[in-house]
C-alpha cells in the first residue's frame, strides 16, 4: 500500500495556492491554514540548513528536482519529508507555478514504488506521464480561474483544449482523474462559486436570482437550479436565506 502524498500547488513565487488531503494527513495543516503562505513553515530547529540552500538552487533554475528534509507537523512532531518539485509552464514557456510531491520518509523505506516521486529520464515513458498529467490539471485550473472562462456559457472542451495545447481526449482524462467528475461539471463547479458570491452581494440585489446565474455563466434556469443544489445542498433561495441569517 502506498503511503499518503501530498501535493502542493503554489504560485511562481511559492506562495501556497493549493493542497490536497494528503498534505493535511501528514503535516495536520488544511488548505485554509496554509493558503497564501510558503511550504517554508514546515521547517524548524532541526531543518538542515544545506537542504534549504539545495532547494532554493533548484527552485531558482526552474528545472525538476528530488531531496529530503527535516519537516514538521503542525503538533510539532518533526518527521522526515522526501518531495520531489516541479516547474510547470505556461504554451509560452512562462513559469505559472511549482508542484511539490511529498511523502512522509518516517513511513516508508524509499520512493522507488512512488512514481510521482520520480524525476529522471529513465522515467520518462512512466511516472513522468502522471506528473504531466497533474501538471496539466493545474494548467486548467489557472488558465479557468486567471480569465474567469467559466463566465463563457458556450465554453466548450475543444476551446479549453485548444488554450492549454493539449487534446480534447487527455483533457477529459485530466478532469476525471483529479476533479473526479466531468469537464462540464468542473465547469459549473466554478459557476456556482461565482453565483454564491453574488446573490449574497448587495451590489447584485437588483438582479433576480437567474439574472445572477446569466452573468456567472449558466444559459438555464432549471440547469442553474439544479447544479447549485447538487454542489451546495441548497436552492439559490435557501442559500440567500441562511446566509442573511448568519450575519443577521
Amino acid at each position: 500500500m502506498l503511503p499518503s502524498i501530498a501535493v502542493i500547488l503554489t504560485d511562481p513565487d511559492r506562495h501556497i495556492l493549493w493542497v490536497n488531503d494528503g498534505f493535511t494527513t501528514i503535516t495536520g495543516y488544511t488548505l485554509s491554514e496554509v493558503i497564501g503562505k510558503k511550504p517554508s513553515l514546515l521547517q524548524g530547529p532541526e531543518t538542515e540548513g544545506e537542504v534549504i540552500l539545495r532547494i532554493r538552487r533548484g527552485l531558482e533554475q526552474q528545472i525538476p528536482f528530488s531531496d529530503e528534509i527535516t519537516n514538521y507537523r503542525k503538533n510539532g512532531e518533526k518527521y522526515i519529508c522526501k518531495l520531489a518539485i516541479h516547474p510547470v509552464f505556461d504554451e509560452g514557456q512562462e513559469l505559472t507555478n511549482f508542484i511539490a510531491f511529498e511523502v512522509d520518509g518516517d513511513k516508508t523505506n524509499g520512493t522507488e514504488d512512488i512514481p510521482l516521486l520520480q524525476i529522471d529520464e529513465k522515467y520518462s515513458s512512466s511516472s513522468l506521464k502522471g506528473v504531466e498529467e497533474v501538471k496539466l490539471y493545474f494548467r486548467l485550473r489557472s488558465i479557468v480561474e486567471r480569465e474567469k472562462l467559466f463566465l463563457n456559457p458556450n465554453l466548450s472542451l475543444k476551446e479549453v483544449a485548444d488554450k492549454i495545447a493539449t487534446n480534447t481526449k487527455y483533457l477529459s482524462q485530466v478532469v476525471n482523474h483529479h476533479a473526479g467528475c466531468n469537464f462540464q461539471n468542473f465547469i459549473n463547479g466554478y459557476r456556482v462559486d461565482e453565483a454564491k458570491k453574488k446573490i449574497v452581494s448587495n451590489d447584485f440585489r437588483h438582479l433576480t436570482l437567474y439574472g445572477v446565474a446569466l452573468q456567472c455563466g449558466f444559459k438555464n434556469k432549471s440547469t442553474f437550479y439544479k447544479v447549485f443544489k447538487e454542489v451546495t445542498g441548497h436552492t439559490p433561495k435557501e442559500y440567500q436565506k441562511f446566509y442573511k441569517a448568519s450575519i443577521g
